[in-house]
């Protein structure tokens, strides 16, 4: 069975970091692409970072750009995302994806996501 955990999230204060891990098991880590999204209830989902597994390329959205950085540990299964100088409105619920196919940072045909895992950051 196909499953994706995260971890790392958690309450910080604005210009804090948290470094978010995605482990995956029971899958081949042989997806075109993978990445995370975030939501805020109420609002739909945004991408925020992805990275193509085969040649390493990575994608982010605006919003997040020199802050964020995404990698991965093909040999341990695992996705990172790294976050830096936390704002306010990067509060949400993280998710990391598989996905079968990935515009810039965004996900699409998402083959299996993970349950995620809280950002809370304060003024």
């Amino acid at each position: 069975q196909v499953q994706l955990v995260e971890s790392g999230g958690g309450s910080v204060q604005a210009g804090g970091s948290l470094r978010l891990s995605c482990v995956v098991s029971g899958y081949t880590y042989s997806s075109s692409c993978m990445g995370w999204f975030r939501q805020v209830p109420g609002k739909e989902h945004e991408g925020v970072a992805t990275v193509y597994t085969k040649d390493g390329s990575t994608y982010y959205a605006d919003s997040v750009k020199g802050r964020f950085t995404i990698s991965q540990d093909a040999a341990k299964n695992t996705l990172f995302l790294q976050m830096n100088n936390l704002k306010v409105e990067d509060t949400a619920m993280y998710h990391c994806a598989a996905a079968g196919y990935c515009y810039e940072y965004n996900l699409f045909q998402i083959n299996v996501r993970g349950q995620g895992t809280q950002v809370t950051v304060s003024s």
